[in-house]
Order: structure tokens, then sequence, then C-alpha cells
């Protein structure tokens, strides 16, 4: 199983949101190049980048940061936040990130999803964020109305390589992602799914695995991380050999 840990970027620093509210959010002391040296320092291969800004913004605002990252560090990157168009797609790929996360755009927009699996194979990862089953765009601050398996049905074969699926209620909260749910998407789902949002402790990783043969290829871990309850070199001994 993949573990990604996760870096959320805001204002040139590591942050975490809590069910990505930007009026809640935690600063950290370290910068996300130190942040991303300490996961390589302990032999994490994958790395989850949010650019915050870029959600807000839906610029490649951190894309300077996020080369520094790659230059410096031998990571498999998949990297999200307002991602819109195919100009930004093309900065990150040429960067060299594994997967660019389309969300908001694609969900607002399911063409803009088709085109891009096609002009990018094998780059494109799709972020379903949900809420009590419904898809949110706009980091979250819209309901889109549309029930998750219902738009994953419609596009599941549009060709995206990974699909990351987040509880909103359950982000940033450390109560267990919501693994009923994702498995659920993870059934519907033409790609391998990665488990985002809530994880609190070692027993979420190992339950992560027992489900890791059911199209669930991974697992983000953030604020937990942070926050110190996780510790890395625990994390990193349930990484596949």
């Amino acid at each position: 199983m993949k573990i990604f840990p996760a870096i959320d970027i805001k204002d040139k620093k590591c942050v975490r949101l809590v069910k990505g509210d930007f009026d809640k959010k935690t600063e950290y002391e370290i910068s996300p190049v130190e942040q991303a040296g300490k996961y390589i320092d302990h032999g994490f291969k994958n790395l989850h980048i949010v650019d915050l800004d870029g959600a807000l913004t839906g610029e490649t605002v951190n894309l300077g940061i996020i080369q520094e990252i790659i230059k410096k560090f031998n990571f498999k990157i998949e990297i999200g936040g307002g991602i819109r168009n195919f100009e930004s797609i093309q900065k990150y790929v040429d960067a060299g990130v594994e997967k660019v996360i389309l969300g908001s755009a694609a969900i607002k927009d399911k063409n803009f999803l088709k085109e891009a699996c096609e002009k990018f194979p094998n780059k494109i990862a799709l972020g379903l964020d949900a809420k009590d089953g419904y898809l949110s765009v706009s980091g979250w601050k819209e309901n889109s109305n549309q029930l998750t398996l219902d738009y994953l049905k419609e596009v599941n074969d549009y060709g995206a390589s990974r699909l990351i699926y987040t509880d909103i209620n359950r982000d940033g909260m450390k109560q267990s992602p919501n693994f009923e749910e994702t498995a659920k998407v993870a059934n519907t789902s033409n790609c391998p799914v990665i488990i985002s949002g809530g994880v609190s402790s070692m027993d979420d990783i190992k339950k992560a695995k027992e489900l890791s043969n059911k199209n669930i290829e991974g697992i983000i871990v953030g604020k937990a991380i942070y926050d110190g309850d996780i510790q890395l070199d625990e994390l990193v001994k349930e990484l596949d050999a």
C-alpha cells in the first residue's frame, strides 16, 4: 500500500485546515521544502501536495516551491488545488509531478476531465471531495448537488488513472477516514482509489492495508503527522517492501 504524507501550502507555509475551513487553520513552523526533506529522510516515496493558494485563486501560485521539492528530492508527487485549465496541468507535468489532481473543474465540466485525460494520459487523478454523499466544489465552499457515485459512474470511462476520495466531515478532524464510503467508491471506480481525510492513528493505517486489495491503492496522512499522533518511523514500517 502506498502512503502519501501530505503537505498543504498556504502563504509559503505548511498548514492544516479543519474540514477545509480557511478560518480554522493551523500554521506550522517548518517550510514545505523542509517537511518534504523529513519525509524523504524517513524513506517515503510518495507525496501528496495541495496548493491552497491555488485552490482559492485558480493559479499555480506555489509552482516554485513544488519545483524545488522535485529538484531536491526523488518523490512521486500528486498535486492538487485550483487546477482549472490545460496550461496549469502542463506546468506541473513539465515540473515532473506524477499525477495532477483535478477536482472542482472536473466536477463542474466533465468534458474538461475527459480532454485532460486524453491530452495527459496516465497523469490525471480525479479528486472527489464529498459531504454527506454529495460532491463539494470550490475549496469545499459549494455543494454541487451531485451524488458522488452518480458522478463517478458518468466519468468512469474517461481515463483518470487515480481517484482520491475525501470525506470532508472527517478531514482534519482525526476521527478516522470514512472507510465504508471509500469502499463503495472503490467498488464503483475503474481506477485505484486513495483514502483521504481523518486519519488519526496507526490503527487507521492498518485498517486501510486490509482494504488495499479491494481497488484501494493507498492513504493520505496529514494532520496526524504534524500533531505527533503518528510518528514517521512507525508509519514508514507500513510501506510495502
